[in-house]
């Protein structure tokens, strides 16, 4: 299947990074190599390590990088496990960390991987296909109340308790084999004023169901610490989020590193001993121009936070 394929911010990521020559730096989520293709480009020397967890993505990213291939390393793994993968690698530190969260363009085009709630295909969701954990698995086996949690925490849906009580109805007469099946139950679940006007009704809760096959907040949480950890001096994170969920975690991690006091405001003096160990490069997330939201719908949500390391 050919695939086209439009990074998002790109523009503003690499100037937001500000590569420099020789730097290393690191692609968490290499996806289509949109984002590293152009690091690569912005200055001579450039070493590049990126991860991905699927390994389709990684056969189409070494395709797009072949120009650069003695400066660049793959690796199929999860970026959560950053830091042992760079120590594998013998790489103590690096100049610049990208993170760009969330599905990919492929994989949401390409039906039989079961993103998409568009095409029919068996729940899958797995952005690594090795990963035991399936959405059949949580749709088909997953009590009411841990159906309600998840999509009702990862989807931000207000119908959750309602659609896990349709699904666990729905399965006791047969298995929720396809991602069609489950957009019909989602369907009846949601009162038909609701659904008028607004996005697909099953939009929240195929977010909801890939986070929670992926672990992607769990990941993302693990991979900032780790991220800043293995910065040299004055390198940059730069994270690129899709939705609320992660930007308020990418959000509240950037501002842990500043040093404010935490202390109770009743207190004397300061006793948390709280330092500021990196800065906010942008004060405001960055958003996609006017031109990029009409050439790629898909930027519409997204955000871009950077930070540089002290």
């Amino acid at each position: 299947m050919q695939f086209t394929h439009e990074s998002v911010l790109l523009e503003e990521t690499i100037q937001a990074l500000k590569p420099k020559a020789g730097g290393i730096y690191v692609d968490c989520t290499l996806g289509m190599a949109g984002h590293s293709k152009a690091v690569l480009a912005s200055k001579p020397g450039i070493r590049l390590i990126g991860i991905d967890q699927d390994e389709e993505a990684l056969e189409r990213a070494e395709n797009q990088l072949k120009a650069y291939r003695e400066q660049v390393t793959l690796v199929h793994g999860n970026f959560r496990d950053l830091k042992s993968i760079l120590q594998q690698l013998n790489i103590p530190t690096v100049t610049g960390v990208l993170m760009d969260i969330g599905v990919s363009s492929p994989q949401l085009d390409d039906g039989e991987r079961g993103f998409s709630y568009h095409q029919s295909a068996r729940l899958d969701m797995r952005m690594d296909l090795t990963n035991p954990l399936d959405a059949w698995t949580i749709v088909n086996t997953y009590d009411e109340d841990e159906l309600t949690k998840i999509i009702s925490e990862y989807g931000e849906e207000r119908w959750s308790k309602r659609i896990s009580q349709f699904i666990v109805t729905a399965r006791m007469q047969s298995t929720i084999e396809t991602t069609e099946d489950l957009v019909n139950v989602i369907k009846k679940a949601i009162p038909a004023g609701a659904r008028e006007g607004g996005p697909h009704p099953a939009r929240r809760t195929f977010q909801a169901l890939r986070i929670a096959v992926n672990d992607e907040l769990g990941a993302l949480k693990s991979a900032l610490t780790q991220a800043v950890e293995v910065l040299d001096s004055l390198g940059r994170l730069a994270v690129i989020t899709f939705h609320s969920l992660e930007d308020r975690i990418v959000k509240n991690y950037f501002q842990s590193l500043l040093g404010r006091c935490e202390c109770p405001p009743n207190l004397p003096m300061c006793v948390c001993g709280q330092k500021q160990t990196a800065r906010l490069v942008n004060r405001k997330p960055i958003t996609a121009s006017e031109e990029e939201l009409e050439s790629n719908p898909r930027s519409r949500s997204a955000k871009l936070r950077v930070i540089e390391k002290f």
